[in-house]
């Protein structure tokens, strides 16, 4: 244990004149938060399983009234491996855990440390989960700890404008606390110390001023948010999608449900509704729209579609699907990769992504693989005058097409192996990523080698979802049926990767009408660039997880409908495989696609 330091006041904790640091407006009134001992915990482990992993390392920091009384770090013997991904993200090995005690050592000794002490945790139900299943494989009684999880005091008042989640890392970030969270358990637990100081500051002004209040700090709803339910009360009973709308019709939030619209819209006026964002938006609200719809499909779709039609200020997600970016081969005599925003017939694209950064780590992941130029300008066919080369023709990644190091031909021949890894077979790219991740992992090197594990990745995600795409993008009509769960069918009719039109019928019902008015009805599509689809991308991945469900059948298909068995989504399972086994004697990626993966692609061919 360390000697008691002083704490430096969180934002929206002051201390009070010549006396210890303590959060602001408390008051003498039961058991003040001041008077109040706690002990912030975290744990690092071998898994998230509180019942099938282990501890291996527990750090902990006694504090009250602002003042640190104690601390409390030890390593623990999980009887097992570290598994690789987990020293990647903690930097606890293996070998670091030898000789340390087992949780059976070192959980009486943790114990008496937290006796009559409040406990804390940043997400608690999975480091106090943890605790208890220790404390049950020793036959020890689990003392009746009061828990405080700051994830959930975070919630209640960290709104999506200041921070876009509730990470430890995040917070500890808003809040300027003095420890960086670094995945150790004893840095961890001294910057929850902050976050939560900084978190009972601001409760404070709202009446959680004494141990008694943190009971339902978390879950008290606003008398002027639960007058609003009334809002649900003529919402059907059945799936689709809702729309709140404020004062001046304008649309807040688009939301979906694939049950019950009453139900879902309900819950926001209860206290399972944990959003600050959505309570705010719940206070503005003055009508809900119900659109039903005639499955979940249909109802997630419309989702997309309104989002993108109203971009509502509420709604975080696929409000511009315009913005996705993709990643192209350019065509020009020597071509070079770039991050853009559209798709044009005649060359090589993957995607679209999520976000530039992801589109960049994919050009990445490329660039390390084949020697294609780098530099943004375009080259003619033959050198001007004066050109000079740039130090990556020095090192050997590239030819030096500027300067005559390769013609049209030679360059084309690179060009051409890196269209093949974007729309063909990727296992060049895999193999590369694969054999570096090998090296770093053997060398111990294991923030370089998820680095490149994260370049990887992006790529084959890319890479899989443009294959994906394309099949979709070239076929002109597809539909498809799957059996409910009342013995009737759902009908999609699908054209260029967009949902024309769907219904369900009975099983009473001959569903061969219903498909020939689905055909003669449906939305007229017109054709796309592939491997852009007629649809937002999003939308393209529902139809296309419908289609993959067990059970649809394919009715009618008018066009291409097929993917290549030695193709990204193949692999992705076994890049995956590689990734999480940083330390594996080989990769399963040169020639020996594992099973299941070749299994599926051939499935879909």
């Amino acid at each position: 244990m360390s000697s008691p330091r002083r704490l430096r006041p969180p934002d929206g904790a002051l201390p009070v004149a010549g006396s210890t640091p303590v959060q602001v407006a408390l008051d003498e009134l039961g058991t003040p938060l001041r008077d109040v001992t706690f002990v912030v915990v975290d744990l690092e482990t071998t898994g998230g399983s509180a019942t099938a992993d282990a501890i291996t390392e527990i750090g902990a920091v006694k504090v009250r009234g602002g003042e640190v009384l104690g601390e409390f770090q030890t390593l623990v013997d999980p009887g097992g491996p570290v598994p690789p991904f987990i020293q990647v993200l903690t930097g606890i090995t293996t070998s670091m855990l030898v000789g340390a005690p087992t949780i059976a050592q070192v959980l009486p000794s943790f114990l008496e440390f937290a006796r009559d002490a409040v406990l804390v945790a940043h997400n608690a139900p999975f480091d106090v989960g943890f605790l208890r299943a220790a404390a049950g494989r020793c036959d020890r009684a689990w003392p009746g700890f009061q828990v405080v999880d700051t994830v959930r005091l975070a919630r209640r008042v960290v709104l999506r404008d200041e921070a876009p989640n509730h990470k430890l890392s995040t917070l500890a970030a808003l809040f300027g606390a003095q420890e960086t969270p670094n995945h150790r358990a004893l840095a961890d637990a001294r910057a929850t110390v902050d976050v939560l100081h900084a978190l009972l500051g601001r409760l404070a002004p709202l009446g959680v001023t004494h141990l008694e209040d943190l009971a339902t700090a978390t879950d008290p709803v606003p008398a002027d948010v639960r007058r609003r339910r009334s809002l649900a009360d003529d919402l059907p009973d059945a799936p689709g999608v809702y729309l709140f709308r404020g004062p001046r019709e304008e649309v807040l939030y688009v939301g979906v449900s694939t049950t019950s619209l009453r139900r879902r819209v309900r819950s926001y006026f209860t206290s399972a509704e944990k959003r600050g964002r959505m309570t705010e938006m719940v206070r503005l609200a003055v009508r809900v729209d119900p659109v039903p719809c005639a499955s979940p499909l249909e109802a997630r779709v419309r989702e997309l579609r309104l989002i993108a039609e109203h971009a509502p200020r509420y709604n975080r997600r696929s409000r511009a699907p315009e913005r996705m970016p993709w990643v192209r081969l350019t065509d020009e005599p020597f071509p070079r990769l770039s991050v853009v925003r559209d798709v044009r017939a005649g060359t090589a694209h993957i995607g679209p992504f999520a976000s530039h950064a992801l589109a960049q780590q994919a050009v990445d992941a490329l660039h390390a693989s084949f020697a294609v130029r780098q530099c943004t300008g375009r080259l003619p066919a033959r050198p001007a005058p004066g050109a000079h080369a740039c130090v990556l023709a020095e090192v050997g990644r590239c030819g030096a097409p500027c300067v005559g190091g390769q013609d049209v031909a030679a360059y084309g021949a690179v060009a051409g192996a890196v269209r093949d890894a974007m729309t063909g077979d990727p296992r060049a790219v895999a193999q590369a990523h694969a054999a570096r991740i090998r090296t770093l992992a053997t060398q111990e090197r294991f923030e370089e080698a998820g680095t490149v594990r994260d370049r990887l990745t992006a790529f084959v995600r890319g890479a899989g979802r443009a294959q994906r795409h394309e099949r979709a993008a070239r076929c002109r009509e597809l539909v498809a049926a799957r059996r409910t769960d009342e013995g009737g069918w759902e009908i999609v009719l699908v054209r260029y990767g967009r949902l024309a039109g769907t219904a369900v019928v009975d099983r009473r019902t001959d569903p061969r009408p219903v498909v020939a008015s689905l055909r003669a009805g449906g939305e007229h599509v017109a054709a796309p660039v592939a491997p852009a689809t007629a649809a937002h991308p999003e939308e393209t991945d529902l139809v296309l997880a419908w289609l993959e469900q067990p059970g649809v059948r394919l009715v009618e298909v008018d066009g291409e409908w097929s993917s290549p068995v030695r193709s990204a989504q193949a692999v992705r399972d076994a890049a995956a495989a590689v990734t999480l086994d940083l330390v594996a004697p080989r990769a399963p990626l040169v020639d020996d696609v594992p099973a299941s993966a070749s299994a599926a692609a051939q499935r879909t061919a």
